[in-house]
């Protein structure tokens, strides 16, 4: 007898499950002080909190998987609405922490609406993209996609919550798996590593090597100049490399002119048209250059300038202050070695060495306690996780809900790369809790929610 494939994804409810309860005893973990902790259940401790979340996050998992899919396709854009209403009322009534004002404040508990408007710009934009007029590869459509992202993420910006507002950016994983033109992508990336580069580079040495890169692509693209391409390429790297700053202005007329003789040849080969994008790339290129150096040394605030010399120039910044947290995180996490301290063990946690251990830096007393076999094993449970969503993406029945699912684990993935990327320096710091395990009842309620009508999506299979 051929056995009944079962209706219920139990290897992905699994991995959240596990997720969820190692969360929990690291949230104990955290806030442990070598002493029997007889307020465990206690709502004034963040443990006992943290289990009240879980079961509210449970009901809330039950009883989406009874609403029917279609409630969500139908109140889609309703729900959207209704989360842009939260950020623009939140900026009036809300509750400021550390500067921000992202909360609302119902007595000893609060809400943070901006995790409620990553759910509700995940269904938004997975009705657009099921329109059946919808096409990715014209400019309307690309528009309209990155204006329901780039909407909400404005109002998150305004409370100021950059971390949450960067989240929408995930959405384009989404937009590239539906057809959005990998050129943008392409586009998109450079644009991202000459801002990274304008910040940490002298100004005249990326401009020098915007120039010969220019000249060097426009070489590349003749047949008998390929040499003198790679040659190009050669000369910028040793450019950067030797040359002391500021960069000596003979050098930079000299790139300027290697320039204008590539230029000629491409016209005298009578390949004007590749000209006519060089050019404005060039001129694109110098001008993000000075504006993003301008905008680091007279816009943004001295916090704001720290968090990224934290990022690119550590060296700059002061162990005792801007340096502190990343530093004793990743203290935290190489005194873990192979197998860690053990639960409950940790001298760095115990001792709250690391600020936010409960929340952003949540990692840190996973790898101070459980080592890097611990730390591994809960990467391994979210790579599986992102994997199983994938699986269940593809064998969804409607368009709808396919993208959904592309866009909750573009969400998901964000929140742990950079989560885990912050503990150990490799990224900014950008404030985002770890999904599960990170203490806080905004992300959990909410993250769970999502998980609940994907899980009740991936259902639909059986008309359940």
């Amino acid at each position: 007898m051929r056995p009944t494939k079962s209706k219920h994804d139990w290897i992905a409810l699994a991995l959240f499950v596990s997720l969820v309860i190692v969360g929990w005893l690291m949230i104990y973990a955290a806030g442990y002080n070598q002493q029997p902790d007889a307020r465990l259940l206690s709502l004034s401790a963040p443990a006992g909190k943290q289990l009240l979340f879980i079961g509210v996050a449970a009901v809330l998992f039950v009883l989406v998987n009874i609403v029917d899919t279609k409630f969500w396709r139908t109140f889609a854009y309703p729900l959207y609405v209704l989360s842009l209403v939260m950020l623009v009322l939140v900026l009036l009534l809300g509750h400021t922490v550390k500067g921000s004002t992202s909360w609302f404040a119902i007595g000893a508990f609060s809400f943070q609406p901006a995790e409620f408007a990553k759910f509700s710009t995940c269904l938004a934009l997975a009705g657009f993209l099921s329109y059946y007029r919808t096409d990715l590869k014209r400019l309307r459509y690309q528009l309209g996609a990155l204006g329901l992202m780039g909407l909400p993420a404005m109002l998150i910006m305004v409370q100021p919550d950059a971390g949450s507002a960067l989240v929408f950016s995930s959405f384009l994983l989404l937009l590239y798996r539906e057809g959005m033109p990998t050129v943008l992508y392409i586009a998109g990336a450079c644009l991202i590593a000459l801002v990274i580069s304008a910040l940490l580079f002298p100004i005249l040495h990326l401009v020098a090597v915007i120039l010969l890169l220019a000249a060097a692509l426009l070489s590349l693209q003749l047949k008998d100049q390929l040499l003198w391409g790679f040659g190009l390429v050669g000369l910028a790297i040793a450019e950067v490399v030797f040359l002391p700053a500021p960069m000596p202005w003979p050098v930079l007329l000299f790139n300027g002119l290697l320039l204008v003789i590539a230029v000629a040849r491409r016209i005298m080969a009578r390949y004007p048209r590749h000209v006519v994008v060089a050019i404005p790339a060039v001129v694109i290129g110098i001008g993000l250059v000075f504006l993003v150096h301008h905008a680091f040394t007279r816009i943004l605030e001295p916090h704001q300038q720290d968090r990224i010399n934290v990022w690119l120039h550590p060296e700059q910044c002061d162990p005792q202050g801007s340096l502190y947290n990343v530093l004793q995180s990743k203290i935290a996490i190489g005194s873990g070695g192979v197998m860690g301290k053990g639960f409950l063990k940790g001298t760095m946690t115990n001792l709250n060495y690391v600020p936010e251990q409960t929340t952003d830096f949540i990692f840190s007393t996973i790898g101070e306690e459980q080592g890097f076999v611990g730390s591994a094993g809960v990467i391994i449970l979210y790579t599986f996780l992102l994997l199983r969503i994938v699986s269940m993406a593809e064998r969804m029945r409607s368009a709808f809900s396919r993208h959904y699912a592309y866009g909750l684990l573009g969400i998901l993935f964000f929140h742990f790369f950079i989560n885990i990327g912050m503990t150990m320096g490799i990224v900014p710091i950008i404030g985002i809790p770890l999904p599960f395990v990170s203490y806080g009842g905004s992300s959990l309620i909410v993250f769970s929610l999502m998980f609940g009508v994907l899980f009740k999506m991936d259902r639909e299979r059986y008309g359940l």
